[in-house]
């Protein structure tokens, strides 16, 4: 492969509400990353969570707010368009919108990361499907097999997230 311009693979994975697409394939031996376009649409949140990945993020339009972790314990900070957030290895964070736009934001991560994606997202589809039993013990699962760390409903709601499942 050679450069190209706006790359797509094609492939778009609903993650329980917000959504990826792959620019570049999780697959590809000449690339050392995965980078994605993310989706996150109006009240949506991805829960608090950490795991060994780098993240980096570039807020493409809208706003998102990020929740980061120090010594004085958690903030939420806001990142609107144009503006690009750092998420070193084994950071607790999360992301919500609370804005009544979709945010769509670049996703610059590692390919293993790319292959959680892979394996915990589900087709996107026109109608949005509901989020079953089966699909969280699922998650669970695969999130324990990477070996990344997930928040309690407790520990989301202790930060303002409140989940829906």
């Amino acid at each position: 492969m050679s450069l190209e311009k706006n790359p797509s693979t094609g492939k778009v994975l609903e993650l329980f509400g917000p959504t990826v697409e792959f620019l570049t394939s999780s697959q590809d031996t000449q690339s050392d990353f995965c980078v994605l376009k993310g989706t996150l649409p109006p009240g949506i949140s991805v829960p608090l969570h950490s795991h060994t990945d780098t993240e980096d993020f570039f807020v493409i339009s809208g706003e998102i707010e990020g929740l980061r972790q120090d010594n004085k314990g958690y903030e939420w900070i806001r990142a609107k368009t144009g503006d690009y957030i750092h998420v070193p290895s084994d950071s607790r964070h999360a992301w919500r919108n609370v804005s009544n736009k979709p945010t769509l934001i670049h996703i610059i991560t590692t390919k293993k990361l790319g292959h959680f994606f892979e394996e915990t997202g589900r087709p996107k589809t026109n109608t949005p499907q509901p989020i079953t039993s089966e699909d969280l013990v699922r998650f669970a699962e695969i999130s324990t097999r990477y070996g990344y760390w997930n928040a309690s409903p407790e520990e989301n709601a202790s930060v303002g997230i409140q989940m829906s499942f």
